[in-house]
Order: structure tokens, then sequence, then C-alpha cells
């Protein structure tokens, strides 16, 4: 009689395989997940960081208008008081004003023209907040500070936030 031996996994060992690929594919999953949702607000973030600064630079092209303009160089540019905000966006060069506690809208994005705005467009996460002070004891600058708010995914993110002084040195 002739012997073979026939190896075979026992029902442990399948059990123990299928624990372990569970597990490794689990992990990969939840590390995919998180890399998605880490890509998705370091692109918010990013998005806010251009749209502030694209307000101090929506503020400087009023002042730079004024001047071409034969103005002065701080008209259309408000500052009166620290609790007056202001929106302003590309199609237009005005700021439109509230007065705090105003509800700040939701900018647009126009797929056409690449370019965020308030009237036409897809609508956004971000919220853009200016405010424009004159120092009292600087007649000749203006501190522009821009924030901008966004909630993703049900979470409130910390606004984004450029500052800048604008002078008349004209």
């Amino acid at each position: 009689m002739l012997k073979t031996s026939q190896k075979s996994f026992t029902l442990l060992e399948v059990i123990l395989a299928i624990t372990v690929l569970t597990i490794a594919t689990g992990g990969s999953f939840i590390l995919i997940s998180q890399i998605i949702t880490s890509s998705s607000i370091a692109q918010s973030r990013l998005t806010a960081a251009y749209l502030a600064q694209e307000g101090i630079e929506l503020v400087k092209n009023i002042r730079d208008n004024n001047w071409l303009q034969g103005n002065d160089w701080d008209e259309r540019l408000g500052g009166e008081t620290e609790d007056t905000y202001y929106e302003a966006d590309s199609n237009q060069y005005n700021l439109f004003s509230c007065t705090f506690p105003c509800p700040i809208a939701n900018l647009r994005f126009l797929k056409i023209s690449d370019f965020y705005n308030y009237d036409f467009g897809d609508p956004t996460i971000f919220k853009r907040r200016i405010t424009i002070s004159k120092e009292a004891d600087k007649l000749y600058r203006f501190k522009v500070l821009v924030e901008v708010f966004w909630t993703e995914k049900g979470k409130t993110y910390p606004p984004i936030v450029a500052q800048e002084y604008l002078y008349n040195w004209k």
C-alpha cells in the first residue's frame, strides 16, 4: 500500500487568513478615505487663501482706479467704522457694505470665466468678509482685513485671514 501525504488547510488556518486579509484591506480603505478627506480640506484651504488675497487685490484695484479717474485715492473705500463689513467681487469695482451683524453671502463660481462672484454661477462653500478701517493717527493709510470662511462636510473651519495696509503713495 502506498502512502500519500496530502496537505490541506484546516478551518482555523482559513479563518486566520481571512481575518488577516480583512484587516489589511480595511486598513487600506481607511487610509485612502483619510487621504481623500485631507486632500479635500487642503484644496479648500488653498482656495480660501486665494480668495482672501483676491479680496485685498480688489480693494487695491478700487484705489488704483480712483487715481486713474482723477478722484481722491480713498473714494469708495469706506473705512468708516470697525464694524462695517464689505463684500466685493471681480465683476464690479465697488464695495457692498453692511453693518455687524450682517449675513455674509456665499460666493458663486462661474465656470466660463473661472471667477468667483455673488451674482452668477454655481454656489460654493466660501464666504468672504472685507473690513477696511482708517486709523485715527494715520490719514494716508487704511488697514484692509479679509476673512474667508467655509463649512465642509458639516465642519466649520477657522477662517483664512489676509491683512494689508493701503497707502496714498501718489
